[in-house]
């Protein structure tokens, strides 16, 4: 049996806002929840069983209500609210609007998108050592740097120290001109690249001369006792045993320390096992130290990277269950 539902205080500007441009986002949220929206006279009508409008009927609360608040409605904002409606409530995405760390060198509120991203930034502030596992695009190391710059500026810590392994994405770089900085900085231009954005150049170079923020390949870590810094150590998947046990034991007093990888990225050499993976398995259940599993949920770049995550989860799955790794077509 169908059910027809009314909604109303819903003003032609927030229809706009909500439905998108062409109607993409009320079309997308009909055909995922299988609903019919009746739009007229700024009331909405939602048609169809009585759980999906019930679904339908919170996803348009909860995108009206981030209209409202000023945020413009983007199409990860409804694609987060359709996923939640199945594993929980769209609403609580509210939530997420009070949870802001710091803002960008333009202004912009940097601030977890998805439940996920905020159980990542409370694990941080609560745990000296944090491991932050998923796939690309949910926000790993540009959150845990947007904590690492916080606690700087509130003299939380002394030091920002940002690290990575140098090794190749499946590409040899050769013999790079110039000094040892200029072959090993491609390895960490992504480490760059967030610092600028919420540090601004200007801040980071003058912090970096002053030796009080450091970007550097993980051999440099060797021999040293890091004492009141935040640390990142990020590609982890990438480390060997050794790499990741000489680097969890640099971390002193009053540091904290952010582990992000890619379980599903290695770069590794055939046969060579993860230090990632170990630490995981070794560490896993001590006290003060906490791990976070981030899904294609909490991918925050553009929608075909979340469906392009998605896609290479399930292919891995059918590989997986194969018994030699292959995967064969019924």
């Amino acid at each position: 049996m169908s059910e027809i539902k009314t909604m109303t205080e819903l003003s032609a500007d927030l229809a706009a806002e909500v439905f998108g441009k062409f109607d993409e986002y009320a079309k997308k949220i009909e055909r995922t929840l299988h609903v019919s929206f009746i739009y007229r006279d700024n009331e909405l009508r939602i048609v169809g069983e009585q759980r999906a409008v019930n679904r339908a009927e919170s996803v348009v609360h909860t995108l009206t209500e981030l209209a409202k608040q000023g945020h413009g409605i983007t199409e990860q904002n409804v694609d987060y609210a359709l996923s939640l409606t199945f594993t929980g409530n769209a609403e609580d995405i509210l939530e997420l609007d009070q949870e802001i760390i710091c803002r960008t060198i333009n202004g912009k509120p940097v601030k977890p998108k998805t439940l996920g991203q905020k159980k990542y930034i409370d694990s941080i502030r609560n745990h000296t050592i944090v491991f932050g596992l998923g796939p690309a695009g949910t926000g790993k190391t540009y959150l845990a740097m947007a904590m690492a710059i916080t606690a700087f500026k509130n003299d939380e810590v002394n030091r920002i120290i940002l690290t990575r392994p140098a090794i190749e994405a499946g590409e040899n770089l050769g013999f790079l001109p110039g000094d040892l900085q200029s072959k090993v900085d491609p390895y960490l231009r992504p480490l760059y690249d967030a610092l600028y954005q919420i540090m601004g150049a200007d801040s980071y170079l003058h912090n970096s001369e002053k030796g009080l923020i450091e970007v550097a390949p993980l051999a440099y870590m060797r021999g040293r006792t890091l004492d009141n810094a935040f640390i990142i150590l990020d590609e982890a998947q990438n480390t060997t045993p050794a790499q990741m046990k000489m680097f969890l034991t640099r971390i002193g007093f009053g540091s904290k320390a952010v582990i992000t990888g890619d379980l599903t990225q290695k770069d590794l050499p055939k046969g060579t096992v993860s230090g990632l993976d170990t630490a995981v398995q070794v560490l896993q259940g001590m006290d003060d130290i906490d791990l976070i599993r981030l899904t294609n949920q909490d991918v925050v770049r553009h929608p075909l990277v979340q469906k392009i995550v998605k896609a290479y989860e399930e292919y891995e799955n059918k590989q997986m269950k194969d018994g030699r790794g292959v995967y064969r077509r019924k």
